[in-house]
């Protein structure tokens, strides 16, 4: 695709367009990821992934040390890039072709870069819809996290003509033989003992529920600490007075944090995971406030024998809020997170 020059950054940020196909934005602040950052992610979560959590036994199955969890690279790669593409945004609609590529260890730097891949008007005029692919990279250039995203851009003068309608062809999920697997992993060294759970890989069926027990309530106090952890500076997560004009009237909550909340809830179930491997596609089918108390039930699509290590699963996360866990039916209306994803289970 030729390259088309990005338009200069003005204070008020980016707006529909202003984007083509063909631009690539080099985003500002790499980010080194500090033990304080793991610290304050897993408190304002309550991710309990032993993987992530004690560095013995992260040793024990082949890491060097600790590695970060994979949902907090993504949130801080994520936020290298809403400057330049969603700082003006209504909503992330969706993600696909996500893939978890290379370890991130405390102490490595991540650095992000954007392409513009499609963009389309919406009906009103007011708005349209940015499909962007965005690569990760640590402080040698290798590239640890990649995905597809599209976001809903408020336009700056619904006069403006419509660039082109161009609309990516999108994979309806990561294939297993792209999927990759750490070279040292020892997976077998991973203890029960540890991780409360003797469910491998061989354990899951296709078609089956696991409906995880717990709820959390989402704080106004949390959310907000964990934007700013991920320096997603998105006006619909931090400016209130802003969203009190808003068809909405108040604050949304980054969909990316509610997929976090939604998988520290789904570990009841899941305690073997060794690592996320791929997110093959989602959507933020509803939004999320402050208030909000969370719930989530995990499907089982599909299972694949990858080595005599391990296996990937691809799992349905959908979580919801203010309903009863336990009901078959969860109303469309309180449907707030849609997530086809892979992760990778000891044999």
């Amino acid at each position: 695709m030729k390259s088309i020059p990005v338009p200069a950054r003005s204070l008020s940020g980016h707006f529909f367009e202003d984007y083509r196909p063909g631009q690539r934005f080099v985003h500002a602040t790499p980010r080194t990821i500090t033990q304080g950052d793991v610290a304050l992610y897993q408190a304002l979560t309550g991710s309990r992934s032993v993987m992530h959590c004690a560095e013995p036994v992260a040793q024990a199955v082949g890491h060097p040390s600790l590695p970060v969890d994979d949902l907090l690279v993504f949130h801080i790669a994520f936020g290298k890039t809403v400057p330049d593409i969603s700082y003006n945004a209504v909503a992330n609609l969706g993600y696909a072709d996500l893939r978890f590529l290379t370890p991130v260890y405390i102490g490595d730097t991540v650095s992000c870069a954007t392409d513009i891949i499609g963009v389309k008007e919406n009906s009103s005029g007011k708005s349209g819809n940015v499909y962007v692919r965005s690569v990760a990279t640590n402080q040698h250039g290798v590239p640890v996290l990649s995905w597809i995203r599209w976001v809903m851009v408020n336009k700056r003068d619904v006069k403006s003509p419509a660039p082109e309608t161009v609309i990516p062809d999108l994979r309806a999920f990561v294939p297993p033989t792209e999927l990759r697997i750490f070279a040292r992993l020892r997976a077998d060294r991973l203890r029960s003992e540890d991780t409360g759970s003797v469910k491998r890989f061989g354990d899951f069926v296709v078609g089956e529920t696991i409906r995880h027990p717990a709820g959390m309530t989402l704080d106004e106090t949390d959310h907000t600490l964990a934007t700013k952890l991920y320096q997603n500076t998105a006006r619909v997560h931090f400016d209130a007075r802003y969203m009190a004009a808003s068809a909405f009237g108040k604050r949304l909550v980054y969909g990316g944090h509610v997929i976090s909340l939604c998988r520290a809830l789904s570990h009841d179930g899941l305690e073997n995971v060794l690592s996320w491997a791929a997110i093959n596609g989602g959507a933020h089918r509803n939004p999320t406030f402050a208030g909000d108390t969370l719930h989530a039930r995990t499907a089982v699509l599909d299972t694949w024998p990858l080595d005599k290590r391990v296996g990937a699963l691809r799992l349905r996360m959908t979580g919801f809020k203010n309903h009863a866990p336990d009901s078959d039916a969860i109303p469309p209306e309180l449907t707030v997170l849609d997530l086809d994803y892979t992760v990778l289970m000891p044999r």
